[in-house]
């Protein structure tokens, strides 16, 4: 029988590990559900990153609060023999009736800063895990390659062109979203672009010059037909390529070339040549786009040398993340029944309570350091966890639109400490973790007579 391909929303609950649905059953069995805290945060960042652009966050709340089991997703669970009646009818009626806690789309984060923090009933929150990681895990890893991009690319716009390497199709178009937060120009990815609102550019293949008989009038042809069009120069000889539509562009001054696409070969040179030779035939309004395995150290060696290229279209690198695939979020449960709760596994620790981020700014503006506090304290600087779900109900107010998360990252990307934007790892942001946190800590360590360390 044919299949969706993409999961839909009546299904989302079924998108969790097998342990999460065990786990509640066991819990709801012992009436264990009091209220829980649980965090969601990475403790290392991956090599070669100095900050993570928190992407997702927001989006997945909006959809927790829809999570609903029917009458078909209940039958499928009680085909699997290990759930009770009792407990699948109770699940039936399940809405979350928690509060999230998230920072704003776009954010640059630093290891132990929660992306997001879940207050609910323990058997709701536990839920949750899996869909809640799944979707930040992506949106955060791919907006934050993008933005290394961005920043590599110095003001020239960049494109994405990875949707055919990336893992799923349900990554392709929501990979989009994330690249709109983080700046890019545009995408290939057609239904990307028109659900999530990012530019949808593209230009041709070399199938399109190789089933022509004649370069030039296939280049000539597609010209005609979309006017202010990019045209791929490079399938047979780079440099003839531009000079025949120089000679046809002085014999026809109708045809309207918007750009050249260069996608192989010594990009930096051939940038150079056919620039000179656009120019000194008058058209210096043609631009030079480049493609073809690039990744933002080949972005930043060519914008470094002087290479006269308008923008850059990006694929494998980009759509799979491919020098740094995955982030090790954690989502730790830190408080129950009011008492702090921690994990004290070696290269695992996890720190207790309800938590608020505090992002301190020097006074020109760029960002000094980072506070750690529990949620109930002040600190200087801006509070970054706002609440987006209350009592189950989404915060339609405090949640921006993509224009004004990709504005705010922008910004916020800005104001990070210049070595920290670079593409070789720095020296770590300062986090601070304040005393009544770290006090949290020991209390919660002595509560299981763990040693202090």
């Amino acid at each position: 029988m044919p299949q969706e391909a993409l999961v839909q929303t009546e299904d989302l609950g079924l998108l969790v590990d097998l342990y999460e649905l065990t786990m509640i059953q066991a819990y709801w069995a012992e009436n264990m559900n009091d209220t829980a805290t649980f965090s969601l945060f990475f403790r290392t960042l991956p090599q070669g990153r100095n900050y993570m652009l928190a992407c997702g966050q927001q989006h997945v709340a909006q959809l927790v609060t829809q999570l609903r089991f029917g009458a078909e997703q209940i039958g499928k669970l009680r085909g699997l023999g290990l759930f009770d009646d009792d407990f699948l009818e109770w699940l039936a009626g399940f809405r979350f009736s928690g509060d999230i806690h998230a920072v704003q789309e776009g954010t640059p984060l630093f290891p132990q800063e929660p992306l997001l923090e879940i207050e609910a009933p323990l058997i709701e929150a536990q839920l949750l895990e899996s869909l809640l990681m799944n979707y930040v895990h992506l949106e955060t890893v791919l907006a934050s390659k993008a933005t290394r991009l961005v920043n590599a690319a110095q003001g020239r716009g960049v494109v994405d062109f990875g949707m055919r390497r990336m893992h799923g199709i349900d990554a392709a178009v929501r990979g989009v979203r994330a690249y709109r937060i983080a700046g890019l120009a545009g995408t290939s990815n057609v239904l990307g672009a028109v659900t999530h609102g990012l530019s949808a550019q593209g230009t041709m293949a070399h199938s399109y010059i190789q089933a022509h008989d004649d370069e030039e009038e296939a280049l000539i042809a597609f010209a005609r037909r979309y006017p202010g069009t990019t045209l791929l120069v490079d399938t047979y000889d780079t440099i003839s390529a531009v000079k025949g539509l120089i000679a046809r562009m002085a014999r026809d001054p109708d045809l309207n070339i918007g750009a050249i696409r260069l996608d192989s070969g010594d990009l930096e040179q051939l940038a150079k040549t056919c620039r000179q030779l656009l120019d000194d035939a008058g058209h210096q309004n043609i631009k030079i786009i480049v493609s073809g395995g690039l990744n933002e150290h080949s972005i930043r060696e060519l914008v470094v040398n002087g290479a006269p290229i308008d923008g850059f279209g990006v694929g494998t690198s980009l759509g799979a993340s491919s020098d740094a695939p995955s982030l090790e979020l954690a989502y730790k449960l830190t408080e129950y029944a009011g008492e702090p709760r921690l994990k004290h596994s070696p290269g695992k620790h996890s720190l207790p309570g309800r938590k608020q981020i505090y992002r301190e700014q020097r006074e020109d503006g760029s960002y000094r350091c980072d506070h750690l506090t529990l949620r109930d304290e002040q600190a200087p600087g801006t509070a970054l966890l706002q609440p987006i779900v209350l009592q189950g109900e989404f915060q339609d107010a405090n949640l921006a639109s993509l224009d004004a998360a990709r504005e705010r990252s922008l910004d916020a990307i800005s104001r990070l400490p210049p070595e920290l934007r670079s593409l070789v790892e720095a020296r770590p942001y300062n986090v601070t973790i304040s005393d009544k946190l770290e006090a949290r800590r020991r209390l919660a360590q002595s509560r299981l007579g763990l040693p202090d360390n």
